[in-house]
């Protein structure tokens, strides 16, 4: 169930029967010679979706653009800054909880946004404690899409080398899952990209000049993309269950 394709009625119904919601949170950047630029975007609401629709949770509209600062060397590349990307999460859980929405799992496809979303919620928290409202009845949660224990096997036994850490083929397979007349193979060199860490955007430019990090996506297929989503909502659901009962 999508909120944006549900009437007001519809969401007030759902709100007698759970608080719950699942925001689908990303990126818009650059992912390499065959990654879609908005990959970070789409594996959030691709699997928040797909979560929607095994557990019956409503799925919020997705935050595409993240905090992508060190991307924007890249033609396509979008990003809020730090301080824009808190008010913009700030604001989607204040007008949740306005309507009565307590438990909020953001369902995350980008790295980068981890502390920023961190930050968020304290932000909130904090807000919340200083109007005298009850801490207890809003929470929050981050959940990276990739990293829940069946996912994570998963994807060690698809791709025991060339994962790597940014364009990675689990990210392109997921995409690719969705959109199959996107799957496109690009010749790379070398077939594995290096690994290492920057600075700045200039910086990541330099050092990882067609966009990888450690990964050599071409690994990546429809049918993997598949698995990868079946396996990550599996994580998911258990998460999210857990979340609501707390």
């Amino acid at each position: 169930m999508q909120l944006q394709l549900s009437t007001w009625q519809e969401v007030q119904e759902y709100l007698k029967t759970s608080t719950g919601i699942v925001i689908p949170i990303g990126s818009t950047e650059q992912h390499g010679p065959n990654g879609l630029v908005g990959t970070d975007a789409l594996t959030a609401e691709i699997i928040g979706r797909a979560l929607g629709e095994k557990t019956g949770c409503l799925v919020a509209p997705t935050i595409s653009v993240g905090m992508a600062v060190h991307h924007m060397d890249f033609t396509g590349s979008m990003t809020y800054r730090p301080s824009t990307l808190i008010s913009v999460i700030f604001d989607y859980v204040q007008s949740l909880a306005r309507h009565g929405f307590t438990r909020m799992m953001f369902v995350n496809g980008h790295g980068g946004n981890i502390a920023t979303t961190n930050a968020a919620f304290y932000e909130i928290y904090s807000h919340r404690q200083s109007a005298g409202m009850d801490n207890q009845q809003v929470k929050c949660l981050l959940a990276n899409w990739w990293e829940g224990p069946e996912t994570k096997k998963l994807c060690a036994d698809l791709y025991p080398e060339g994962h790597g850490s940014h364009a990675t083929p689990s990210e392109v397979a997921v995409t690719w899952a969705a959109y199959p007349d996107r799957v496109k193979y690009v010749d790379m060199e070398p077939v594995i990209a290096p690994t290492g860490r920057f600075t700045d955007a200039a910086d990541y430019r330099r050092r990882f000049p067609d966009g990888r990090i450690g990964s050599n996506p071409n690994l990546a297929t429809v049918e993997d993309g598949k698995r990868i989503i079946a396996a990550s909502v599996n994580d998911l659901s258990v998460t999210y269950r857990d979340f609501l009962a707390s």
